[in-house]
């Protein structure tokens, strides 16, 4: 085995330094044995050495916890799956009273709700998970409940306000009691005074001319803000990351059901067309890779992403921490094919897009947007392109530094019924979707990141 950690751990130093980041984590379970590979450091200005007990902001990774919080309480019988969301949070109110009175838990924790993304300008008020669902009749609905799946970030914010209702705890206590402290993960936290008493990592953000800047917010929000913790709040380590892995592919360690694990892995709803996977289980994406079924979720703060991939039928997964944006992300992915290829003798090979079809490319040319970002679809100089970024009037009332757009970059259409595609270059390159089309045929939306763009 130490000739395949040698072998991690040269692709890691080259990869980080090909990718500019300035400080990774890298995790691996394989054969019951932990492997550990770091290189870099926490931060450019005020440099540590990266380990393995190094905090990293793991954002939508934080949904894992969140599920399982509330698969907990379905196993006490305190929470039913099936149940209207208003059974525990009876002061929702939503766009739409019906859709507010059918969304489901299940709903939720898959994804299937209907609602937009999420509220990147609810910081009025205490900053509190309440103050953020009270806010949730501003959020727009994308689908009636159960109709499709669509990524929401606002979505598992709600959970969490399920969480506190049922147990009577604020969020963070409740995910401690529920999960953190009976698995001993006591380097996963959620409050930034409990990550500044360790070692952690800082975010960077590439600017045009290259350079790194420091990200702030530490998070994705200001300090003190508790709606999104849910979400995207929990702070961790390769280290627990590796034991909450275990964890998830194991017997349940007498806190819960080894089935109920297992049942957050079987597909609850398919997906199309995406990077993500083929289906959502409970949380977990589900994806196939080469006849080799993984469950793995990602993650992307300010300038820090984080992902987690379980193997389960061969008891193995993968963690990857990196503290640079936009490039983290492709960095995080290239160790992932890298684990897969030298642990598993898995090889993911990539698509290849169909050529240039101008007719086709200017059918599906223009604006798409959700509640925070717009993303642009353009034809030029014989090829198609996509460009993502935040809402430039969000961008200008917030106090907060933001991540850095996603310029354009190239796109190619995939075999298949002509309606999906994979970016081919830049910041998002190998992420893949699909677009919608309305009875008449008409182009309607456009999927990234498991989310659905509206044609604005």
């Amino acid at each position: 085995m130490s000739g395949k950690r040698e072998s991690l751990a040269a692709f890691v130093e080259t990869a980080a330094k090909e990718f500019g980041v300035p400080g990774v984590a890298v995790a691996v379970l394989t054969g019951g044995e932990e492997i550990h590979v770091h290189h870099g450091v926490t931060n450019v200005d005020h440099p540590l050495p990266v380990d393995e007990h190094t905090l990293f902001h793991l954002a939508s990774v934080s949904k894992t916890f969140t599920a399982t919080a509330l698969m907990r309480l379905a196993e006490q019988g305190r929470v039913d799956l099936e149940a209207p969301v208003r059974w525990y949070v009876p002061e929702l109110r939503l766009a739409d009273e019906e859709a507010a009175a059918r969304i489901t838990v299940l709903n939720l924790l898959n994804h299937t709700a209907g609602l937009d993304w999420n509220l990147v300008d609810a910081d009025e008020g205490d900053g509190s998970l309440a103050a953020f669902v009270g806010q949730l009749n501003r959020l727009p609905l994308i689908a009636p409940p159960g109709a499709r799946a669509s990524y929401s970030q606002a979505g598992y914010n709600l959970l969490g306000r399920v969480v506190e209702n049922v147990t009577g705890l604020p969020f963070e206590k409740a995910l401690a009691e529920l999960v953190l402290e009976p698995l001993g993960l006591s380097d996963t936290v959620l409050d930034l005074d409990d990550v500044v008493v360790r070692r952690f990592a800082v975010g960077h953000n590439r600017a045009e001319d290259g350079s790194l800047t420091l990200a702030r917010p530490w998070k994705s929000w200001r300090a003190g803000l508790r709606g999104n913790n849910p979400g995207g709040g929990v702070v961790s380590s390769a280290s627990d990351l590796l034991r909450w892995a275990r964890f998830q592919l194991g017997d349940g360690e007498g806190l819960m059901a080894a089935e109920t694990l297992r049942g957050m892995r079987e597909p609850t709803v398919e997906l199309r067309g995406s990077t993500l996977g083929d289906a959502f289980g409970i949380c977990w994406f589900l994806r196939e890779v080469e006849g080799v079924r993984t469950a793995g979720h990602g993650g992307s703060g300010n300038g820090q992403f984080a992902e987690l991939l379980l193997v389960p039928e061969r008891d193995f997964a993968v963690v990857s921490l990196a503290n640079s944006g936009p490039d983290g992300y492709q960095f995080n992915q290239a160790v992932l094919k890298r684990a897969l290829e030298l642990f598993l003798g898995v090889v993911e090979r990539e698509p290849e897009p169909l050529p240039y079809d101008e007719e086709r490319a200017r059918e599906v040319a223009g604006r798409y947007e959700i509640d925070a970002m717009n993303l642009d679809i353009a034809v030029a100089d014989g090829r198609l392109t996509l460009a993502v970024g935040i809402k430039p009037e969000i961008r200008a009332a917030s106090d907060a530094e933001m991540p850095p757009d996603h310029p354009a970059a190239g796109v190619g259409f995939l075999p298949g019924d002509g309606d999906e595609y994979i970016v081919t270059e830049g910041g998002l390159k190998g992420q893949k979707g699909f677009f919608s089309r309305a009875a008449d045929g008409t182009v309607t939306g456009v999927d990234l990141a498991g989310r659905l763009f509206t044609r604005a």
